[in-house]
């Protein structure tokens, strides 16, 4: 008897990514199923469950979709932050590269490779200059949003000129052409329609303090953007907690000790622990690293 060959990472991922495009608002909820021969494989269910018909799935390929298959929802809004142990993303000059480990930045490309959307801040894209494109895993290229209230960002940063995916910058006054850095690399395969850069107007919360998540999310959902990764820095992401914006919180700790440096998450103050928040969470190792999934929703 010839045995059946074991579901790896590479089937399993491919999985995903299929799921991640048909399950989505307005679609039939329909199994996604692997198949060879005319026999199914594997079965993915809307309800973010799967199987095996026949096949092992070897210990990768059950992690990754035991790890992803629940954030592919067809509406999701997932922050991550890595850290240090004492909580902090980056020294006091902004340098953050890389605070966790290589398991953890591929983790990172996952989420991006299966969201619409990646949400950063301007300080964010000041201090790390990102290009929040899919590179450590096969996937798409999420749409780029930068939150610029004031337009204070330099124009010519690579997720502006780099032509690899969409950016939007949402901003409460009106933006100045983007030009090209003369001084950039050419990019080797431009797609103007991949790389295009557009200005979104959007009015700053009533204390001025910078967007409400519900109304960046709006705005996104009106795009067709409903998976959501909100990526950094720490004062955006902790202003999406603190509104309760966020249905899951991805926060990678490693084992490095920073001293000082810009904090992870910061929230409003509270006098007593029982107003602590205490959601239910699992954790996994990423390596040296490890992962605390907070279930928020």
């Amino acid at each position: 008897m010839t045995l059946a060959a074991a579901i790896d990472a590479e089937t399993a991922w491919k999985a995903l990514l299929i799921a991640r495009d048909r399950w989505r608002i307005g679609c039939p909820a329909a199994p996604v199923h692997l198949s060879a021969n005319e026999a199914t494989l594997l079965e993915l269910s809307p309800d973010r469950t799967w199987q095996s018909f026949g096949n092992p799935v070897n210990a990768d390929a059950a992690l990754l979709l035991n790890r992803y298959l629940p954030l592919l929802a067809p509406q999701l809004v997932i922050g991550q932050l890595g850290q240090s142990l004492d909580g902090r993303i980056a020294t006091t000059n902004g340098h953050s590269h890389y605070v966790t480990g290589p398991e953890s930045l591929v983790h990172l490309h996952r989420l991006r490779a299966l969201v619409d959307a990646v949400v950063v801040g301007a300080g964010t894209v000041l201090a790390d200059d990102p290009q929040l494109t899919v590179r450590h895993c096969p996937g798409p290229n999420p749409l780029r949003v930068v939150l610029d209230p004031l337009r204070k960002l330099p124009l010519q940063r690579r997720l502006f000129c780099d032509g690899q995916a969409p950016t939007l910058v949402l901003a409460s006054i009106p933006a100045p052409a983007l030009a090209p850095d003369p001084e950039a690399a050419p990019n080797p395969d431009p797609d103007p329609a991949a790389g295009r850069t557009e200005t979104a107007l959007l009015s700053v919360s009533d204390d001025g303090s910078g967007f409400a998540p519900a109304a960046v999310l709006s705005l996104l959902a009106a795009r067709g953007a409903q998976r959501i990764l909100v990526e950094g820095g720490g004062i955006t992401v902790s202003r999406f907690l603190a509104a309760g914006a966020l249905d899951r919180l991805h926060v990678v700790v490693a084992p490095i000790l920073i001293g000082s440096g810009r904090p992870g998450l910061s929230l409003p103050a509270i006098d007593h622990l029982d107003q602590a928040l205490r959601p239910a969470h699992r954790r996994e190792s990423l390596g040296e690293d490890v992962l605390y999934e907070l279930q928020l929703r």
